[in-house]
């Protein structure tokens, strides 16, 4: 019968030995020739090292916990996206808060929805001279979404520029939408009778008078308004930026204007 494989040791039974309870001999072993080199396994449909991904592991080991917690302080913006800016940045702070910023323009839309169960209450007292007291006062509430954001400078510099304005440009309401139909039409007769006066073509009434309409709300409105400090910016698009840059929707709540000349 076929023996052991090659270069195993092979037993001789030896039928006396057997007989008489002895171990049987072990006969030598012939060293068989040396095993073939074995040539390297070949994986089929390996792919080689993503060099991309390399990169990016090590762009990401040299960005520290400093370097997370100092962005994260500026914009307000979520661990995980502020660990992708910088990634995907190359580590360059300036650049990964822009991208930040574009991110955030990107999903105001998605914001909307959200609720703003946090934000602070800024006050603002304007004094015409330094030794007289004030007369005018503002106080105005400003929500976001986290106490997180509420304690961003970011946010309380939007809180205050927004009081301020609102102290100088005396809006009324918060949004046009809040503008009562009663006020609008009211307005509406009083410019229709203004271009009659003034001779305008019966035809051109209308849009004439929509047109005036439309600067009547951006008058009134706060967020419609342009701010004083840049007249090329609304009210409005100060809170998308701000929020582009923490992440998060921020809204007017509501806000009061006291002045002690007005009745």
């Amino acid at each position: 019968s076929p023996g052991p494989g090659r270069g195993a040791p092979r037993l001789c039974p030896d039928r006396a030995g057997a007989r008489a309870g002895q171990i049987p001999a072990v006969a030598p072993t012939r060293p068989g020739p040396p095993p073939a080199a074995r040539s390297p396994r070949r994986v089929t449909g390996a792919n080689p090292p993503d060099s991309t991904q390399t990169g990016r592991d090590e762009t990401m080991a040299e960005i520290t916990a400093a370097d997370i917690r100092k962005l994260r302080e500026v914009t307000g913006a979520g661990m995980s996206d502020v660990k992708k800016a910088l990634v995907d940045n190359d580590g360059d702070f300036e650049k990964a808060k822009a991208w930040l910023r574009e991110k955030g323009l990107a999903g105001v839309a998605k914001r909307a929805g959200r609720s703003t169960a946090n934000g602070l209450v800024e006050s603002y007292l304007h004094r015409t001279d330094p030794q007289l007291p004030p007369t005018i006062g503002v106080l105005l509430e400003l929500r976001c979404e986290t106490d997180f954001v509420a304690k961003n400078d970011i946010f309380k510099q939007l809180a205050k520029d927004v009081a301020q304005h609102i102290a100088a440009a005396d809006p009324l309401y918060v949004t046009a939408d809040q503008i009562p139909n009663e006020v609008l039409e009211q307005e509406k007769r009083i410019y229709e009778a203004a271009a009659r006066e003034e001779g305008k073509p019966e035809a051109a009434i209308a849009k004439i008078v929509e047109g005036r309409l439309n600067g009547y709300r951006k008058s009134v409105a706060l967020v419609e308004q342009p701010w004083v400090k840049d007249p090329k910016t609304t009210i409005g698009a100060m809170l998308d930026s701000a929020g582009a840059s923490l992440g998060e929707k921020i809204e007017i709540g509501r806000f009061a204007r006291f002045n002690i000349r007005q009745a």
